[in-house]
């Protein structure tokens, strides 16, 4: 089993357009926190990750799916939010002005109705942590180490996904 983790890694493997399948199946990430949104009865989530992520269509098509909205964040933010992903918590700096940044950011979507914030970016939860955040937190680095734990302890079915195409 192989979860994936890195965003680019959400498009089929291999050279573009190859369609090549993966050896072994694989759990989606975003179907892990669009399904975990769901559970937990959320209707309007932020969507905090790379630039990458965050201005791709792959999360607020599979929310919307599951009758959600997503919430990206203004240009701006978004500038913010990359910038510091690449330049400080990638290196491991996690400084108390880009968290009161990100803190106020997220109390900005919860202004703007959001009742959750999806952390799709492995870092920003070492800077961000659910105390600290002002909406409940889907952190996708925990969602998918707790559903690959289910597969291996056989809480969860296998899955079935072999990454040749997610649902384009």
């Amino acid at each position: 089993m192989r979860v994936l983790r890195v965003p680019r890694q959400h498009r089929p493997p291999g050279p573009r357009g190859s369609g090549c399948a993966l050896a072994l199946p694989g759990l989606h990430l975003i179907d892990l926190v669009a399904d975990a949104a769901r559970r937990a009865g959320h209707t309007r989530v932020g969507v905090l990750g790379t630039r990458f992520t965050m201005e791709g269509s792959l999360y607020p098509r599979e929310l919307a799916a599951r009758g959600i909205e997503a919430v990206v964040p203004a240009a701006a933010d978004r500038a913010m939010v990359d910038t510091a992903i690449f330049t400080e918590l990638v290196h491991g700096e996690f400084h108390d002005g880009t968290r009161a940044a990100f803190v106020d950011l997220v109390d900005r979507l919860a202004a703007s109705g959001c009742d959750a914030v999806a952390l799709v970016c492995t870092e920003i939860p070492l800077l961000l942590t659910p105390e600290e955040c002002p909406l409940p937190v889907l952190d996708s680095t925990r969602i998918a180490g707790r559903a690959a734990l289910e597969v291996a302890l056989g809480h969860r079915p296998a899955p079935t996904w072999r990454g040749a195409s997610f649902r384009p």
